[in-house]
């Protein structure tokens, strides 16, 4: 068994299978503009990045997980075990605990494997894996009796059967999800798959108190570009009015629920009468063009918090979405706290949620 430490340790994200290139970029500008030398490390389709740099841990704390856009999960990798014994692959793994200076104890366990075609057949190995492992651990000392989800968790991530990373997270900057993927299921009402984006986003990029607080019966919402309605239909299941703006047309049970008044128009020329509490957009279009429109809503004060989405090109995705966020951080002329993320169920595109600071 090879116990490969000569990287060092790497801070190691998950992405969408396809999108390495893009979360390889953004990792090595913020690192580069956080005053990290280092590289990435990936394979196209793998589903995860490597950012191999001097001081992973101090790296990891100068990029907290909420910032970061393309990735879906954020690890602290300390110990790569390859070539391991499919006969006894726990003994190498305490073994590596034992001498990687990390300290006790670990308050979680996940096994799993990155979100990829190639490593999708290692799920049955994590699953029973983990059920063998977590026992030796706890004997050892290395993990609570109970879950702890105060304490950081420890990951072990195959990426073949004698292939493993040893990692850790803390829950604060983490995902809190299994892979950061946020299982949701499609509710048999819901207009379109649409409504899923807008479900996780709320999960995402809201924390308990926010969604508490923005969330409430009777809130005025504007939906741009809405037909079928999947996004309306999330909003007015949250208790929200909604105007939804689209030249096509709604599914009617929406309109027959009496809460949502459908407007023939263009999602990029209305305008609302009064200060909404929100405006969601999932309009396909040019993003600069979307960016544009989202800063007028804001800089003109039409609405207290927004959600929409950017579709992004096939090629520079990163590039372009830094340039549509400081499009937009720009054209809105505010203070603005600004979230984005690409979430599982967006496809070529990202979600951002914004509201003025006070």
């Amino acid at each position: 068994m090879n116990h490969d430490r000569s990287g060092g340790d790497a801070l190691v994200c998950y992405c969408r299978a396809g999108f390495e290139p893009e979360l390889a970029a953004e990792l090595g500008e913020r690192a580069a503009t956080s005053g990290y030398a280092g590289y990435a490390r990936t394979e196209r389709g793998s589903g995860y990045v490597e950012f191999v740099t001097d001081d992973a841990r101090a790296l990891s704390r100068a990029l907290p997980f909420a910032q970061l856009i393309f990735a879906r999960q954020k690890l602290l990798r300390f110990a790569d075990l390859r070539d391991l014994d499919p006969q006894d692959r726990i003994a190498p793994i305490l073994a590596a605990l034992d001498s990687s200076g990390m300290p006790r104890m670990f308050g979680e366990l996940r096994v799993e494997h990155p979100e990829s075609d190639a490593a999708k057949p290692l799920a049955a190995l994590a699953r029973s894996f983990g059920n063998a492992l977590r026992p030796a651990l706890r004997k050892a000392g290395w993990l609570t009796a109970q879950d702890d989800r105060g304490r950081p968790r420890l990951h072990v991530v195959f990426l073949a059967g004698d292939h493993a990373m040893l990692a850790s997270a803390h829950p604060s900057d983490s995902s809190q999800w299994p892979l950061g993927i946020p299982r949701l299921r499609m509710h048999p009402s819901a207009p379109s798959r649409s409504a899923l984006k807008l479900e996780e986003a709320l999960l995402t990029l809201l924390d308990d108190g926010e969604r508490e607080a923005l969330l409430r019966d009777n809130m005025q919402a504007a939906d741009l570009g809405a037909a079928p309605g999947g996004w309306t239909w999330v909003l007015m299941r949250n208790g929200m009015k909604v105007t939804s703006v689209d030249n096509g047309p709604l599914q009617q049970a929406l309109l027959d629920s009496g809460r949502v008044d459908h407007l023939r128009a263009d999602g990029f020329s209305w305008q609302p009468k009064r200060r909404l509490d929100w405006m969601v957009c999932d309009m396909v279009e040019q993003p600069r063009r979307v960016a544009e429109r989202m800063a007028t809503w804001i800089r003109e004060d039409w609405c207290r918090q927004t959600i929409f989405n950017l579709k992004l090109p096939m090629k520079k995705r990163w590039d372009e979405t830094r340039l549509c966020l400081e499009l937009f951080e720009r054209e809105a002329g505010r203070p603005m706290t600004i979230r984005a993320r690409q979430l599982y169920h967006d496809r070529e595109e990202i979600t951002v949620f914004a509201t003025p600071e006070a």
